[in-house]
């Protein structure tokens, strides 16, 4: 029971190491344009193997 004294502080510690790291995602808009890229993925526009 005395490493429950040491795992929640430091699962806390981590918890809020990683919601801080999402909302500074969130903030620089890395999430901005999803469909954008699933789209863009897909499109023949810009090959980057041309047919011969």
């Amino acid at each position: 029971m005395e490493v429950l004294t040491y795992l929640i502080p430091i699962s806390l510690i981590l918890g809020g190491i990683g919601l801080v790291a999402f909302l500074y995602t969130v903030k620089s808009n890395q999430y901005d344009d999803p469909e954008g890229d699933a789209r863009r993925i897909l499109s023949s526009e810009w090959d980057d193997h041309p047919k011969p």
